[in-house]
């Protein structure tokens, strides 16, 4: 398992001040959400990347009208090693991608759209949101079983770290769905949902999905391992006896 601090561009962050940071930490390593750049930030969001220290980024979620282009810019110059995309029910993808990159790009379970098998064997694998997959289970059990049968069959590539808030603070405003899963920690126990989840469905790929400042998610990677590292501890003691 590895955790990776994410540039994301979701409103409410600025992904500017990001790369800043990121560039102040001297981090060379981070996952990369372009969710709301146009064409034309995106090749903003590129050229400022050549006075950055990031030198690696190992997971990038997909939009829909990104160009096979791009995909080849990352892996050729950044070494992007896996890709995630929504279900084309929600939005179509350029199939381009799929002729060299079919084996790396996973699809991600969403609030709106969950798992569909014979989507999925389209793809590389499955990138499992574990946020949308414990706010499913707080509000809609049928799915969140559905979800978890579809897990057992096929691999976990990939994975997105957000916060589970404690009550309906994160609310959908645009569909006035009433939602537990939020892209913004405001507390580390916002986090502590993950204890409950296996860790063969960590990947080596877990992009921490928050809009909080670089140095609050190297904060959260620091609490995820310590509780993690402590519970499988427990269990390997567990299993000598």
């Amino acid at each position: 398992m590895k955790l990776i601090p994410s540039i994301t561009t979701t409103e409410g962050s600025d992904w500017k001040n990001k790369l800043k940071e990121v560039k102040d930490l001297k981090i060379e390593e981070v996952a990369f959400f372009p969710t709301c750049l146009s064409r034309e930030q995106r090749n903003n969001f590129y050229e400022l990347l050549k006075q950055s220290s990031i030198k690696r980024i190992p997971f990038v979620h997909l939009r829909s009208d990104m160009d096979v282009s791009e995909l080849d810019f990352l892996v050729k110059n950044y070494g992007t090693k896996i890709f995630n995309t929504h279900s084309e029910r929600d939005y179509p993808i350029d199939k381009e991608w799929l002729v060299d990159y079919k084996d790396i790009i996973c699809i991600e379970n969403t609030s709106h759209s969950p798992f569909d098998e014979n989507e999925i064997k389209n793809y590389g694998g499955i990138c499992l949101d574990f946020a949308h997959l414990e706010d499913k289970r707080l509000l809609n059990l049928k799915v969140y079983e559905n979800e978890m049968a579809v897990l057992s069959k096929f691999p976990i590539k990939c994975n997105h770290v957000s916060a589970i808030k404690k009550d309906f603070s994160s609310v959908d405003r645009k569909k006035g769905e009433l939602r537990y899963d939020s892209h913004h920690m405001d507390n580390l126990s916002e986090l502590d949902y993950l204890r409950n989840y296996p860790i063969q469905y960590f990947s080596d790929f877990c992009a921490i999905e928050l809009d909080n400042k670089i140095s609050e998610q190297l904060e959260a990677i620091k609490h995820i391992n310590d509780f993690i590292g402590t519970r499988d501890k427990l269990i390997s003691k567990m299993l000598e006896y």
